[in-house]
C-alpha cells in the first residue's frame, strides 16, 4: 500500500512539472512569435489575440477572463482531478502569456506562424499528456456537445477556430488569418507528436499455416514476443490462429523477410501502434 501511495505521488508530481513546461512553453510562444506578428491561433487565446491587436488588450489576461466564467459553468461535465488540473494550466497558461519576460524573436509572419505554432503544440501537448486542457474553447465544445449530442467536440472546434480566423481576417488582415490556419495546423500536428510519441512502432499481424514455425523464428531471431491470436474466416468459417508481434519501424523488413522464408503464401498486414509499453519497449510507469 505505501509502495502504490508513494507511486501515485511521484506520478502526480511529475505530472505537475510536465503541466508547468507546458504552460511556459505554450505561453511565450505568444510573446515570441504570435502576437508581434498578429497571429490569432483560434480559441479563446486567439480573440484575446485579436482583442489585443484591435484594443491593445493583455492577451494573457483577457483570456483568463473569458476562461473563468466557462469554468463555473462547465465544471461539472468534467472529473474533479482533471477540472482542478485544468484550472491550475488556465492560470498559469494565461498569467506566463503576459508576465514571462521574453522579446519578440521575428516579426516575420511566416516564421512567426510556423515557430509559434510548434512552440504552442509542444505546450499544449505536454499538458494534455499532464491529465488537464487550457480551458477555452474545447470546454465550450464539451458542453455544447453535453448538451446537442449529434455535434462533435471536433466538429465545434473547428468551427470556434474557424470564427477566430476569420475575425482576424475582418479586424486584422486576410493575410494574417492565413498564417493564423497555418499555424493552427502545425499547433495540432505537434500536439499528435507529443501525444502519441516521436517513435512509431508497428503492429503486425500474421496469418499462416505454417505459424508455429513463423511464431518460432520471430522470437528467436528478432527477440520480439509473440502473441497467438484466435481468428476465424469469413469465408471458410475455419478456426486459424493469427500472430501479433510488435516491433520497431526499423524491424519491419526483417520480419518480412523471416515471413516470407516460412511461408511465401502468408497474409501479413501492418499498422502503426503508437506509444508501446512494456517488455521489451518504453515503462509503463513512464
Amino acid at each position: 500500500m505505501a509502495k502504490s501511495n508513494s507511486f501515485l505521488a511521484n506520478e502526480r508530481v511529475i505530472s505537475y512539472l510536465q503541466m508547468i513546461v507546458g504552460c511556459l512553453l505554450g505561453a511565450i510562444a505568444y510573446p515570441m512569435f504570435l502576437v508581434p506578428n498578429s497571429i490569432a491561433p483560434g480559441g479563446l487565446t486567439g480573440v484575446a489575440t485579436v482583442l489585443n491587436y484591435v484594443f491593445g488588450t493583455p492577451v494573457g489576461l483577457v483570456s483568463l477572463l473569458l476562461n473563468i466564467p466557462l469554468f463555473v459553468v462547465g465544471y461539472r461535465t468534467m472529473g474533479r482531478v482533471f477540472a482542478f488540473r485544468s484550472l491550475v494550466a488556465t492560470v498559469l497558461f494565461s498569467l506566463m502569456i503576459d508576465l514571462v519576460p521574453v522579446p519578440a524573436v521575428t516579426y516575420d509572419p511566416f516564421l512567426g506562424c510556423v515557430f509559434g505554432g510548434v512552440l504552442l503544440g509542444v505546450g499544449l501537448g505536454m499538458i494534455l499528456r499532464a491529465g488537464a486542457t487550457t480551458g477555452g474553447s474545447d470546454m465550450v465544445a464539451r458542453m455544447v456537445h453535453n448538451r446537442f449530442q449529434h455535434i462533435s467536440i471536433g466538429a465545434f472546434l473547428l468551427f470556434i477556430d474557424f470564427c477566430v480566423v476569420l475575425a482576424a481576417g475582418f479586424f486584422i488582415q486576410v493575410e494574417y488569418a492565413l498564417y493564423a490556419m497555418v499555424s493552427i495546423f502545425v499547433t495540432t500536428k505537434l500536439i499528435d507528436v507529443v501525444m502519441e510519441g516521436f517513435t512509431k512502432q508497428k503492429a503486425c499481424y500474421i496469418i499462416s499455416m505454417a505459424y508455429e514455425q513463423v511464431k518460432e523464428d520471430l522470437m528467436d531471431k528478432l527477440q520480439r514476443g509473440v502473441t497467438v491470436l484466435r481468428a476465424v474466416g469469413g469465408f471458410s468459417g475455419e478456426a486459424r490462429p493469427m500472430l501479433l508481434c510488435i516491433v520497431s519501424a526499423q524491424e519491419v523488413g526483417q520480419l518480412k523477410m523471416i515471413v516470407r522464408q516460412v511461408d511465401e503464401s502468408a497474409f501479413v498486414f501492418i499498422t502503426d501502434a503508437h506509444e508501446v509499453l512494456g517488455e521489451g519497449f518504453g515503462k509503463l510507469g513512464e
